[in-house]
């Protein structure tokens, strides 16, 4: 190259320039690049989850873990078995190979027994057996389900189904015109 040589847009100067032989990208496009699929891509992505009425940012991938480990934690155990299974592989992948000295998984009621029980509203009879179980209501809640019926009346078939789904029947004051005792 001589001094003559343009130097300008599209002419670099020749002491930047590659030399003869020497690439540019020297390790080329990465292969496979464009095969996989897009995860980071989908589950990088910001969705708003709301938790106990309030609503926060999170990832796509740390809404899907939450709601996984919220079934396992309500007695899903394949999703329980996923969302650990989540947790070992990012520990794995971060290098933590430390093993942890205790994992507790304990099964939280969801729905309305959940409900039931924490208000007292009934109380679980038999819950070993499956055959037996019901539940029984407390006479505080039957009362008040009567007190809201106002004049409407239950019929003797209805008022035998309450009397039996009654926990202790005869603690309870029952309506003047209530015909069923036992």
């Amino acid at each position: 190259m001589s001094a003559d040589d343009p130097v300008g847009y599209g002419h670099p100067p020749a002491t930047t320039r590659f030399r003869k032989g020497q690439s540019g990208n020297p390790k080329g496009r990465p292969k496979n690049r464009h095969r996989e699929i897009p995860y980071n891509g989908v589950l990088g992505q910001m969705v708003t989850v709301r938790e106990d009425g309030r609503e926060r940012r999170v990832t796509a991938a740390e809404a899907f873990l939450l709601q996984l480990t919220q079934k396992g934690l309500a007695g899903d155990s394949a999703a329980a078995r996923s969302s650990l299974e989540a947790i070992e592989a990012a520990r794995a992948k971060r290098g933590d190979n430390e093993k942890p000295l205790k994992i507790v998984v304990s099964s939280i009621s969801s729905g309305a027994d959940a409900i039931i029980g924490t208000l007292g509203l009934a109380v679980k009879k038999f819950p070993t057996d499956e055959k037996r179980v019901r539940w029984e209501l407390n006479p505080w809640i039957v009362e008040a389900a009567l007190a809201r019926f106002g004049d409407r009346r239950l019929a003797l078939k209805e008022q035998r189904e309450v009397w039996s789904a009654t926990r202790t029947p005869n603690k309870v004051a029952w309506p003047e015109w209530w015909e069923f005792f036992g």
